[in-house]
């Protein structure tokens, strides 16, 4: 176990290497990210004396990959925005009656006239005069069809046409429905995309979440409102044939056209045509220009399919009027003078030269497919990501450094070991997150504390056995092997069940809980690495300097050895506070409620910072006028402000029927709160639609009781029926207690408790299959003693493992807690409430459950987990 090959030797230190190697760039964030966006200019506009200089300040032989930071770490805009695909699906039908016409038009002396009625969206009707000739006129407009573009539906037509008397019926089939909204998601994806990269922003999040959303996240962007006005506007352009011209805006257009505006709004409006004769889908290039008096303009050139459109019918109408229509407003209505061949126009208007770039970008970057609703908005000052910054590295900091010394005392030398393969755990992780090109969120630098925290668990379960064994064994040398031996399946077992609850809530969980999740996961798994091979090896080399007999591993005790408290003497008083307290918990919770954040709620809650005292009666007086319902105005106390700086939470109820966020109530609020104070500024607005509010809650009741489920399995898998059940009990009164505490005292139930919560979940069974291994192992060693022996006996053993895990853990929290700032508390204090409970409940909660229960003491078969034998030694 000691006498590592060459081979592993070079495997351990090389992946160590690799994830330093990786990790380095982060050590100079500004250098590199000044090099990368050097880089990306270079690409994009050409090398300058600058950008060379910039690009230089980091050598391009090392790695460049850096940690992203996300919105709340250095300020920016967050959107997520349902797109419309039913709008798609009319917009393919009107396109396809021009085709339905002319063929019918060629059988009518057989089917006589025919009629376009109106229909709902998606659908296309038509009647014809001779219904006898029907079945002609199916098999004419089914001529039409054509095959499914996707590789999923081969074979199938795109068209499904049907009769009832003397109307034919024309729709989507089901197949080109789900091919459709594909192509309208990749679409508007790719659009968004490069409307976003066109205004040069660097590391957005653009990504399509579930069938028809995108999440949409920039850094560095003003904020929600001017994202929204770029990639909000569908710029859509269309040319249509002149019908008529009106002042008055209530005039019916007639069959088949509608009525579009001027847009310079001198109160003219123009009659079209329904059905463009070419679209901006067509268009290839667009570009801000001066036209020939001087003012600006936008040139744009069309693809091949759309020059030869456009120059048939201007040479087949010359002399008529025709339409250059954005979203529904006329831009201008020139004569067309000549055929225009060339496959290229200008578009003239009453521009500002800032208006014709837009427009330009807009048009170059295509038309949105659809309309976006947006749902959820957040923006996020970069003043309050710069102080997020400085509030978690002081938090890491701390927690890093006690840890540190809390290691160092408890366990001497192989604690100064266990320190070193930590900072090497954090270097990894780093390494991992750049290279996967993870974001970074303020609940992910809880995830580094958290692992901070948590890493040392497995050191400690190792050297806490080692003590153990020094007491028995011949040897140091036998008694380290063993210490690593009989410590791998707990370590193997706790890990897996905090694996599980991260992988559930990265699946499941969404923006910073899924970024908390990632975050977790690969710190459980760099901290496996580090305390199983990467202390082993630096005791390996230590044991093998010299002659270690008579060694033993100094440090403070925090526990006397040989304990013998019996923690089932007053099991009924023990076990009986847990249930009343659960039971005031349940109470709690359905006479208080809980003080659910706008993320279940739905509404806006915009954060104030001021120089002035908040005055919570002002604020209110200043926004009942408003008449927006439900307000609620709170002041905040954060540490990471100056004294000098007073910050309050203003938190609206969703308005009725209102799905997408509306920015002007926001800004009709944040005048009226600037009449109070003209100091008063906006670091950050959130806003949830009731829509999403509704979906979240539902997905995080469905997160927790899969986390719930998937460890009961598992442990159910690994232990026997009464483990699971004493385990899953321990779990929902932590779960419940800490549910209770936040309806008793009203603090706000958000997202990221959630996030709290699953992590609870995986922290108190990593502390219950901790006890509940060493209990089998005993179970197996000592067949003769009584159930209650064997438990107090497990638990006395690894009574000093709970305490420094759940010491190194807390005093992580708890620095995160006092310096964090209010955007986490919540968060925090729900995790370190958790720890706290889920640590109780590992020893009078489950022990007592399976105590109850009994178990069977027939323990010969073998352990069910690959590579351990049923003695808990590696195989």
């Amino acid at each position: 176990m000691l006498n590592f090959s060459l081979w592993k030797r070079i495997v351990i230190w090389g992946f160590v290497a690799l994830g330093l190697y990786a990790a380095l760039p982060n050590g100079f964030y500004n250098r590199v990210d000044a090099h990368n966006q050097a880089i990306a200019t270079i690409e994009t506009s050409g090398e300058t004396e600058a950008l060379a200089a910039e690009r230089d300040a980091w050598p391009s032989w090392l790695a460049s990959n850096v940690v992203n930071l996300g919105l709340d770490l250095r300020g920016g805009a967050h959107l997520l925005g349902e797109v419309d695909v039913n709008e798609v699906y009319a917009t393919r039908m009107d396109g396809y009656w021009p085709e339905v016409r002319d063929a019918l038009r060629d059988e009518r002396a057989t089917v006589g006239t025919i009629r376009r009625l109106d229909a709902p969206d998606g659908l296309l009707r038509v009647r014809i005069s001779n219904a006898d000739q029907m079945e002609t006129a199916l098999k004419t407009v089914r001529a039409l069809a054509t095959p499914v573009v996707s590789l999923t539906a081969a074979g199938q037509n795109d068209i499904v046409v049907s009769a009832n008397n003397d109307v034919i019926s024309i729709e989507l089939s089901e197949a080109e429905r789900a091919a459709t909204d594909d192509r309208t998601m990749q679409q508007s994806l790719e659009i968004i995309r490069r409307r976003v990269d066109e205004v040069g922003t660097r590391e957005p999040t653009i990504q399509r979440q579930g069938e028809d959303r995108i999440l949409i996240q920039v850094p560095g962007i003003g904020s929600a409102a001017e994202l929204k006005s770029l990639i909000g506007t569908t710029a859509k352009l269309t040319f249509h044939p002149v019908v008529g011209q009106t002042s008055n805006p209530d005039q019916a257009p007639g069959a088949r056209n509608f009525l579009a505006p001027d847009i310079s709004g001198n109160g003219v409006y123009y009659v079209l045509e329904d059905t463009a004769v070419v679209s901006g889908d067509e268009l290839t290039d667009s570009q801000p220009a001066f036209d020939q008096n001087g003012a600006p303009a936008v040139t744009f050139r069309f693809n091949p399919s759309g020059a030869r459109k456009f120059g048939e019918y201007t040479a087949a109408n010359v002399g008529a009027p025709f339409a250059i229509v954005l979203d529904n407003e006329v831009i201008s209505a020139p004569v067309i003078n000549e055929a225009i061949r060339g496959g290229s126009g200008q578009i003239s208007g009453s521009f500002s030269i800032e208006e014709s770039t837009e427009l330009a970008v807009l048009l170059r970057a295509g038309a949105l497919p659809a309309k976006i609703n947006f749902l959820e908005e957040r923006t996020i000052g970069p003043e309050l990501g710069a102080d997020s910054i400085a509030a978690g590295k002081v938090a890491t900091m701390v927690a890093f450094a006690a840890v540190l010394v809390f290691m160092g005392l408890a366990y001497g030398l192989f604690g100064m070991f266990a320190n070193i393969a930590l900072i090497i755990n954090v270097a990894i992780l780093f390494g991992f997150l750049s290279a996967i090109g993870a974001t970074l969120t303020l609940p992910g630098i809880a995830g580094i504390v958290l692992t901070v925290g948590m890493a040392v668990d497995a050191n400690v379960l190792v050297f806490e056995r080692i003590r153990e064994e020094l007491k028995t064994s011949k040897g140091p040398g036998r008694a380290i092997e063993l210490g690593y031996e009989k410590a791998l399946s707990a370590i193997v077992d706790a890990n897996i069940t905090t694996f599980i609850t991260a992988a559930i809530l990265f699946v499941m969980g969404s923006g910073p809980v899924k970024g908390f999740a990632v975050t977790l996961a690969l710190g459980i798994l760099t901290s496996v690495f580090t305390a199983i091979y990467v202390t082993r090896a630096m005791v390996s080399i230590w044991y093998h300097r010299k002659n270690r007999k008579g060694w033993t591993l100094k440090g403070v005790k925090l526990v006397r050895d040989n304990t013998t408290v019996d923690f089932f003497k007053t099991n009924k008083f023990t076990f009986g506070l847990s249930g009343a307290m659960v039971i005031a918990a349940v109470v709690a919770f359905f006479i208080f409620g809980l003080n659910f954040g706008i993320d279940f709620r739905g509404g806006t809650t915009i954060r104030t910072q001021s120089e002035s005292v908040v005055s919570v009666s002002d604020y209110r007086a200043a926004m009942e006028p408003l008449g927006l319902g439900d307000v609620t105005i709170t002041e905040v106390f954060d540490p990471t402000f100056d004294e000098n700086q007073h910050v309050a939470m203003v938190r609206i109820e969703a308005q009725d029927e209102v799905e997408a966020v509306t920015p002007e109530i926001i800004a009709i609020v944040e005048a009226a709160l600037q009449t109070v104070d003209p100091t008063i500024t906006f670091p950050s607005v959130e806003s949830v639609g009731p829509k999403v509010s509704g979906e979240l809650i539902t997905t995080a009741v469905l997160a927790v009781v899969a986390a719930i489920g998937a460890v009961l399995f598992y442990i159910w898998l690994r232990f026997e029926w009464q483990f699971a059940l004493g385990a899953v009990v321990a779990l929902v009164h932590d779960v419940a207690i800490t549910i209770g505490i936040f309806a008793i005292f009203k603090i706000q139930f958000d997202l990221t408790i959630i996030a709290a919560l699953l992590t609870i979940v995986g922290y108190s069974l990593n502390d219950t299959v901790v006890v509940f291994d060493r209990v089998r192992e005993n179970l197996r060693k000592y067949k003769k003693l009584p159930l209650s022996g064997v438990l107090n006996l497990s638990i006395n053993e690894t009574l000093a493992r709970t305490i420094m895990t759940s010491g190194t853990t807390l005093i992580a929290l708890i620095a995160l807690l006092v310096l964090g700032g209010d955007v986490i508390r919540g968060f925090v204090f729900a995790m370190t409430l958790g720890v706290v409970v889920g640590t109780w409940s590992s020893v009078f909660v489950a022990s007592n459950i399976l105590l109850w229960l009994g178990v069977k003491r027939d323990w010969e078969k073998k352990d069910p987990t690959p590579g351990i034998q049923a003695d808990g030694s590696a195989v």
